[in-house]
């Protein structure tokens, strides 16, 4: 089976040694504990394959700095409410923040 895969362009790897795989996404968080790690290439792309004990958790609120919401609003020319949700949606990151709110003000 593994010469054939390697003839079809497939290579497969278990990655050693992982203790933890966390998934973040804007309304919860992913953690497999104890994880079991495959790595398949396939074509120049990597596929993951994870098993291990699942939890999740709701993600955790965002505390922004009101000096940061004010560089924001004030560098984007935007209300401070646009400024705290365009950080809330950058994840902190002025500079993030900032190039979105200008991108947009570009459409």
């Amino acid at each position: 089976m593994t010469r054939l895969m390697r003839r079809m362009g497939v290579e497969l790897e278990n990655l050693e040694g992982v203790e933890e795989v966390l998934i973040k996404h804007p309304s919860r968080s992913i953690v497999i504990r104890k994880p079991e790690v495959s790595v398949m290439r396939v074509g120049g792309q990597r596929i993951f394959q994870i098993t291990g004990e699942v939890s999740e958790a709701p993600a955790e609120a965002l505390e922004l700095d009101e000096g940061d919401v004010e560089i924001v609003a004030e560098r984007s020319g935007v209300t401070m409410e646009e400024a705290r949700e365009a950080l809330r949606l950058a994840g902190g990151d002025l500079a993030k923040a900032i190039l979105s709110l200008k991108s947009r003000r570009k459409d």
